[in-house]
């Protein structure tokens, strides 16, 4: 990031697979996007929450399948910004019986307009994601009325 410029939004995804089932394609399209500058990864984890409710952080490598490898080149991303107390916060939205990874990136694609509202006195004060389901669904709803 140069000096002029400002961080865009910083979000996190929780990606949540069945535990034989994840493969390394999500891992090759996020790498995709860290290529392309549109994301900086800062953090990924990766956690297993058991049958009984249980879990625990696991290494990158312990994914199941393909996933493993290739989120093996996302494995050094820690920033210092995931804590213990997230991993215990995302182990609590997960399914038993699945693994997850969680990213914490950077919407670098927002460097240039938030830098330039910065730079006339404007800040970001609220922000929110509108669930994808939400937007099929009314999508869907508007098609089968029009």
């Amino acid at each position: 990031m140069s000096e002029n410029q400002l961080p865009g939004p910083i979000d996190f995804v929780l990606l949540e697979f069945p535990d034989q089932e994840p493969t390394g394609d999500t891992a090759r399209a996020t790498l995709d996007l860290i290529e392309a500058g549109i994301i900086r990864l800062y953090d990924v984890a990766a956690i297993r929450k058991a049958a009984d409710g249980s879990f625990a952080a696991i290494e990158i490598s312990e994914l199941p399948g393909d996933a493993g490898d290739g989120f093996a080149g996302m494995a050094g991303a820690r920033s210092g910004l995931l804590s213990d107390e997230d991993i215990v916060e995302a182990a609590g939205a997960m399914e038993p019986g699945t693994i997850a990874v969680l990213l914490v990136y950077e919407n670098a694609w927002a460097r240039p307009f938030v830098t330039a509202a910065h730079q006339v006195g404007g800040q970001l004060v609220a922000s929110a994601r509108i669930p994808a389901q939400d937007i099929i669904d009314t999508l869907d709803a508007l098609d089968s009325t029009g």
